[in-house]
């Protein structure tokens, strides 16, 4: 039976990949989405709401009747983007977890989160990025969803419109691992087509009942796994 879903991040990298795939797929037959600018796929199955005022978008995923089965979170950006950690700390944690606690409020069923890897390891755990992270994953498993999916990828690779700040370098290094050696560049990342899709894939496993618990925790094997030697289309 098709369900329905909401993508929140979804002109992001990673976001619009899972929205196109979520759209693609006969399992959802609706997918909504708020943004602040329209998200690039077209689909009559699309129910876009665009918002500028991110403080808003709690009320607005609260007021979608009846709540979306899904959600998914690829909600993020960056330190030169928002002008400073602080209000980083707004969007990737606060705005998260407002999110978060507005769905579970709802009665929405799965609450899928794309974080981030090492954030849990020393010494990066005590970087202001991993903090966020850890947090919003933290603040996920209380909340008690039926089922909750926490994405940790490596890098991800792919293009940006606006590049993160040694990104391209990065990004350049792991694509030349990769021509190397597969394997080397697995370990490091990921395209953003290989993570948007493990997390769609994912929920739809949970939504069959195929979930190994209901805290599925996917680490960069498992990302790789779901998203590109499992993934039919």
């Amino acid at each position: 039976m098709a369900s329905t879903a909401a993508v929140i991040g979804s002109t992001g990298l990673v976001g619009n990949v899972i929205l196109s795939t979520a759209l693609g797929l006969d399992a959802f037959k609706t997918v909504y989405t708020i943004s602040r600018r329209a998200p690039k796929p077209e689909s009559p199955k699309l129910a876009a709401t665009l918002e500028t005022d991110t403080t808003k978008w709690t009320s607005n995923l609260s007021s979608i009747t009846p709540p979306p089965s899904t959600v998914f979170s690829a909600l993020g950006t960056t330190r030169v983007a928002a002008g400073g950690i602080a209000n980083q700390w707004k969007v990737d944690h606060d705005l998260n977890v407002e999110l978060a606690k507005a769905a579970r409020a709802a009665g929405v069923k799965t609450f899928v989160f794309v974080s981030s890897g090492g954030t849990r390891a020393f010494p990066s755990s005590n970087l202001p990025y991993s903090k966020m992270k850890v947090g919003v994953e933290d603040s996920i498993k209380s909340l008690d969803f039926s089922q909750a999916i926490i994405l940790r990828p490596g890098i991800i690779l792919g293009h940006r419109d606006v590049p993160h700040q040694g990104g391209p370098l990065l990004i350049g290094l792991i694509h030349g691992l990769g021509k190397i050696s597969q394997g080397w560049q697995d370990k490091w990342g990921a395209e953003a087509e290989v993570i948007g899709r493990a997390a769609v894939h994912a929920s739809v496993l949970a939504a069959e009942g195929k979930a190994p618990s209901n805290y599925w925790i996917l680490e960069q094997a498992d990302i790789i796994r779901l998203g590109r030697d499992e993934w039919k289309a």
